[in-house]
């Protein structure tokens, strides 16, 4: 399987999904909330809990002393009409100062319109920022079969939403992953999903962005 296979073929549906702490209790006023809306590669597929980025992430916040609580809203499988569909209610339960939107290889996948996933992003990131939230937008490439035409069009679409809204972004979450040396090293025994050695890696590629919009 071409490493770039490894990309989008860990977003296929998951036997099982992960709201994580999705339904966690209200944080206290004035905490930073950062809410993670995502697919396989933030819930966590394959690993134990505690495993994945996004928990690697609220370990992080805690070590640099960022009061901030994580929520992840991320399920195995989820595309970027599902992920638009249940913001509305994430938002309004979890009133999150910030969203890191990491969506969109599940679409090309399954072969949806790119100009559906751009306009699904776009809506998305609008909405979270009509609630008051700072958003990242998390950016993933897909496998070079689809042809260099589609290749480059899904590519843009991430920094085309977050330039339109001003948003931060990740290019690619994958970075030093999936196009390392030891890319073959850094995949579980299906080649398809990150083991966890390559969750901080992960988390490094967001880290910077998101470290940005929090508080000094």
């Amino acid at each position: 399987m071409n490493r770039r296979d490894f990309i989008v073929a860990g977003m296929l549906v998951g036997n099982s999904g992960a709201w994580s702490a999705a339904f966690a209790q209200a944080p206290r006023a004035g905490k930073p909330v950062i809410l993670v809306v995502g697919d396989s590669l933030s819930a966590e597929y394959g690993l134990k809990r505690g495993e994945g980025w996004v928990p690697l992430m609220e370990k992080r916040l805690a070590e640099q002393k960022i009061a901030a609580t994580v929520v992840n809203a991320s399920i195995s499988g989820d595309t970027t009409s599902g992920g638009r569909a249940r913001l509305a209610v994430l938002l309004a339960q979890h009133k999150p100062t910030h969203v890191v939107l990491e969506l969109g290889g599940n679409d090309a996948l399954r072969g949806l319109p790119i100009q559906n996933t751009e306009d699904n992003l776009l809506q998305m990131t609008k909405a979270a920022q009509a609630a008051g939230a700072k958003v990242l937008i998390v950016g993933i490439q897909v496998p070079p079969n689809y042809g260099s035409d589609y290749l480059r069009r899904f590519e843009a679409i991430f920094e085309k939403v977050a330039k339109a809204t001003q948003a931060a972004v990740v290019p690619f979450l994958l970075r030093g992953v999936a196009d390392g040396p030891d890319a073959a090293s850094l995949f579980q025994p299906d080649r398809i999903h990150p083991v966890a050695s390559a969750q901080p890696r992960m988390l490094d590629n967001v880290w910077p962005e998101l470290r940005k919009l929090l508080p000094k």
